[in-house]
């Protein structure tokens, strides 16, 4: 894809994230398109008409939801072999869903969009759950966690129990499960938690650095971001040698903190000169 092709992915990605009602699949697909040059509409056609077929072989409405949550359970996991393995962790492809599909392995969240993506068009009342460490799948009416059925797409759309459940959140953060945990995650918050993953996955890759730049340039495009992104951004950009627009940008993030944090803003400042020397 041709830098045109990428602005155009970028403001495609802005304008469906601050829509009113943001489509969960085609933001993950153009964060596919901006990891894969080689991804272009046909591409993610092909992926929409993947997520079509599937859903059309769910069974029809099969009842409440842990009838709905065995039945994708059934297709998905015990079918299709859609599943994880701590080795997707290491490969980016695990985070990009064009590639999920066809691999038909990726990380928990992104195989939780693929339950959710296929869910919703068969008709389940589904949405994604964000629990610390570990993203999982909710059946049941949103307004309703009393009724919840949680499935693990990672472990091939296992049923949870409240212990499971419990059990997943202190084997991330050592804290007890809380029920604001449970609540359901909005298309932004989970692509947001997608880019998060890009990112940590460059950030242990120094080399690709240029992952590390794409998605943090999607998160500053979200409707919203910490700003601590733009720090993040401008160190990225004086890492690959951009040193003027870097230093612009902690200029700018120092800017925006002073207000809250002078110590910090006076650091960056400093930064900010040390990468502009590097010119000299």
């Amino acid at each position: 894809m041709t830098g045109s092709g990428l602005t155009e992915v970028r403001r495609r990605f802005a304008e469906e994230a601050r829509s009113e009602r943001p489509d969960l699949s085609v933001l993950c697909l153009l964060v596919g398109a901006e990891a894969d040059g080689s991804l272009g509409e046909d591409g993610m056609d092909a992926a929409q008409v993947e997520l079509d077929r599937l859903a059309g072989q769910v069974p029809f409405r099969p009842g409440g939801p842990r009838s709905w949550a065995v039945a994708l359970r059934e297709l998905l996991g015990e079918r299709y072999g859609f599943c994880g393995s701590a080795a997707d962790y290491r490969r980016l492809e695990s985070s990009l869903l064009h590639q999920v599909l066809v691999r038909r392995r990726g990380l928990p969240i992104l195989l939780s969009v693929v339950w959710i993506e296929v869910a919703r068009r068969a008709g389940a009342p589904v949405y994604g759950v964000a629990l610390p460490g570990h993203f999982v799948v909710g059946f049941g009416p949103r307004d309703d966690l009393e009724r919840q059925v949680l499935v693990d797409p990672f472990d091939g759309g296992r049923l949870l129990t409240g212990r499971d459940a419990e059990l997943l959140v202190t084997g991330a953060t050592g804290a007890p499960l809380d029920a604001g945990m449970l609540r359901p995650a909005d298309p932004v918050e989970v692509v947001s938690r997608i880019l998060n993953n890009v990112r940590a996955w460059a950030a242990a890759r120094p080399e690709r650095s240029d992952v590390a730049l794409w998605a943090v340039e999607l998160a500053l495009l979200l409707p919203s971001h910490p700003a601590r992104l733009r720090y993040e951004r401008a160190q990225l950009l004086v890492q690959r040698g951009e040193f003027v627009a870097g230093a612009a940008e902690m200029e700018e993030y120092a800017s925006l903190v002073e207000v809250v944090d002078e110590g910090s803003a006076e650091r960056v400042r400093r930064e900010a000169h040390a990468a502009r020397s590097m010119l000299n």
